[in-house]
């Protein structure tokens, strides 16, 4: 989603360097990703699985294994002695594949949420550091799109998972998702300085702090066109109703999403 209210579907950004399917492509010096060929409205060319290691170390860091594709599985798989396993969020097309990475590799696999945790390790916390495959990572709590949204933060990088994407805006879920804790999550990454951005879906970008102060100038210029809806349409309007309204020259596929978003928004602003 950009500022005005469009929400982006699939497609490249960035040449013939993304997407690139079933090729795990270098990043940074310790961050490269295998990009699942699951592209949609939502994933944009598909979900970013991440893999982690300081040069010549044997292991690495997997964060999120991605859908149930059993090529995408058995390619990450081949990739070397996994550490851990890193769980962003719940969304299946993170999570789907955890078991049969496990099963073919016998790695442990940590998250916020039992239902994701395989051998030891045990829950993510906010502000804990896991040294593995010769590298620091700080866990740092991002609920807002999801409420488990967690980020992992490098030396000169961090994931954003599904809180900054590579392009677009992220969908504020139906079921746990939070507009004011996105908001806060999004001054949290902000505070965090000028890092690489290595989302879940598409393209990384250069910066951050830049990045987020994008997101919280869209998400409060979301807001006011919300706010001048509800003038024309009345205070107990649906969440529906402010979609056609504000969403009106946007693909109607994409209006169950931006419905959800919308729903956050107005929780917001009702509680405010």
């Amino acid at each position: 989603m950009t500022s005005k209210p469009v929400l982006t579907g699939a497609q490249s950004t960035t040449g013939g360097g993304h997407p690139a399917y079933g090729l795990l492509r270098q990043v940074t010096d310790t961050a490269a990703v295998l990009l699942c060929h699951n592209p949609g409205p939502l994933t944009l060319e598909g979900t970013n699985t991440w893999v982690l290691r300081a040069p010549g170390n044997p292991e690495c860091v997997v964060v999120d294994p991605g859908p149930d594709d059993d090529e995408h599985i058995a390619r990450v798989a081949g990739l070397g002695r996994i550490a851990v396993v890193l769980i962003s969020h719940r969304h299946g097309d993170h999570t789907d594949g955890i078991d049969k990475l496990v099963d073919a590799t016998g790695a442990a696999v940590r998250s916020v949420g039992s239902g994701f945790l395989r051998g030891r390790g045990g829950y993510l916390r906010d502000g804990e550091v896991i040294e593995a495959a010769g590298l620091r990572i700080e866990v740092l709590s991002t609920p807002g799109h999801t409420a488990d949204s967690m980020s992992f933060v490098l030396d000169d990088a961090v994931l954003t998972a599904d809180t900054v994407l590579g392009r677009g805006t992220a969908v504020i879920d139906a079921e746990d998702g939070n507009l004011a804790d996105y908001l806060h999550s999004l001054r949290r990454l902000r505070g965090l300085g000028p890092r690489t951005v290595l989302p879940g879906h598409g393209p990384e970008l250069a910066d951050v702090a830049a990045v987020a102060d994008v997101y919280l100038a869209h998400r409060q210029e979301r807001l006011e066109q919300v706010r001048s809806a509800l003038r024309v349409l009345g205070e107990d309007a649906t969440p529906r109703q402010v979609v056609e309204h504000v969403y009106a020259d946007v693909d109607t596929t994409l209006w169950d999403a931006a419905e959800s978003s919308v729903r956050a928004q107005l929780d917001y602003l009702r509680r405010d």
